[in-house]
């Protein structure tokens, strides 16, 4: 073993993300398991309640991942094959991904490289005939200004779809996002604020839609297994419309509902690091922290995601890595993708802030496992990389 691998060994290792577990989760989850109804039912039902009670929504309907609520959202307001709808480049592959399951075209629209959320004053310039909704995505946990979405939307009869995948328990002028849009699809994956390993949530407060995506989730059966199996109910059921295999499990729904339960805790925690954080690196002038909202907003502080000025993105998050620190990057926009230029002749420079922004973030650790002291040897260890 070298002198440079024994050093790296006695440095503790701060991951970048790891899920808040302890023993209120494996206990729910061991009960689900001894009730032997592990699939959907019950706790579900009950996860469902209580998410749309926390965030003052009508409904809220259980799916299998945030993309499985994307796309179920798409398809019950009827976008389909020609349609567009305008999202951004800034962000993971399954936000245009879901687009295209529904045989229509992302059209992207640049960002706002204080915020890297979507420039909404572009927006308007990008609508055509065919578009029929626009997908915001709020960026790390900070939302996207939805008072002016709401108004682009009402003024061309489109529909606000929120990629709300960062954004528990983002808030927009004293509402949460998921009770703002017409629809908001939620990312439950095991990185998330809250997670349930793998999972999703579709908020709306319209009937209609919720109807729709209850029954669309499963195969378009008009009475779920648990359903079926009450004693007042009949084993007899019906397919009411086109469906999918999108449903939540019970094992999934016990470990929300327990982290539902220590949402506002670990998000404090969350928001006390990131005050840290912002606090110690603006004393370095390589540094570009990131934007913190007015009083009147929530940031959910998904993720702490730094701009570096000056300093090679990539060398610096490799020797991060040799002081035993592990950071990422959001995102690659996605028009620099080999796949998303062959379909739709996107090509490099039509997006010049993503681009701009890409080459120089870096997303720091950030998550409720962490200490204080974590976050100061995390500080420590750039101060070091800055001045190497």
């Amino acid at each position: 073993m070298s002198d440079k691998e024994s050093l790296v060994e006695q440095k503790p290792f701060i991951p970048f993300s790891r899920p808040w577990i302890d023993d209120t989760e494996i206990e729910a989850v061991s009960q689900v398991l001894a009730s032997k109804w592990i699939s959907s039912g019950a706790r579900v039902r009950e996860f469902e309640r209580a998410f749309a009670e926390y965030l003052g929504v009508k409904h809220a309907i259980a799916v299998s991942s945030c993309t499985a609520a994307l796309h179920l959202s798409l398809v019950v307001t009827g976008i389909g094959i020609g349609d567009e709808v305008i999202t951004t480049p800034y962000t993971f592959t399954a936000t245009a991904e879901a687009i295209r399951y529904v045989g229509a075209k992302p059209v992207f629209v640049d960002i706002v490289p204080d915020t890297l959320n979507i420039d909404i004053a572009k927006i308007e310039q990008a609508i055509t005939t065919k578009t029929k909704a626009i997908m915001p995505v709020h960026i790390a946990g900070l939302p996207c200004d939805m008072d002016v979405l709401q108004k682009i939307c009402h003024k061309h009869n489109l529909i606000l779809i929120d990629d709300a995948a960062h954004a528990l328990p983002t808030q927009y002028n004293g509402h949460y996002i998921g009770n703002i849009g017409d629809l908001s699809a939620f990312s439950f994956y095991a990185n998330k604020n809250l997670t349930t390993a793998e999972g999703g949530m579709i908020t709306t407060n319209n009937d209609a839609y919720a109807e729709q995506l209850q029954t669309m989730r499963l195969h378009g059966i008009d009475k779920d297994a648990w359903s079926r199996q009450s004693r007042r109910s009949i084993w007899r059921y019906d397919i009411t419309s086109e469906g999918y295999k999108y449903n939540m499990t019970d094992i999934q729904a016990a470990i929300g509902l327990c982290q539902l339960m220590k949402l506002n805790k670990q998000h404090e925690r969350r928001r006390k690091f990131a005050e840290i954080y912002h606090s110690e690196l603006q004393k370095f002038s390589q540094i570009r922290t990131p934007f913190v909202p007015d009083n009147e907003t929530e940031h959910a502080w998904h993720l702490y995601i730094i701009q570096l000025q000056e300093t090679d993105r990539d060398e610096f998050v490799e020797t991060l890595r040799e002081e035993n620190i592990e950071c990422s990057v959001h995102y690659i926009p996605l028009h620099l993708f080999d796949f998303y230029q062959k379909q739709y002749d996107y090509k490099e420079g039509d997006f010049p802030y993503a681009e701009e922004v890409f080459e120089r973030v870096v997303s720091l650790p950030l998550h409720p496992g962490m200490t204080n002291d974590d976050i100061y040897i995390v500080i420590e260890a750039i101060g070091k990389v800055l001045k190497e």
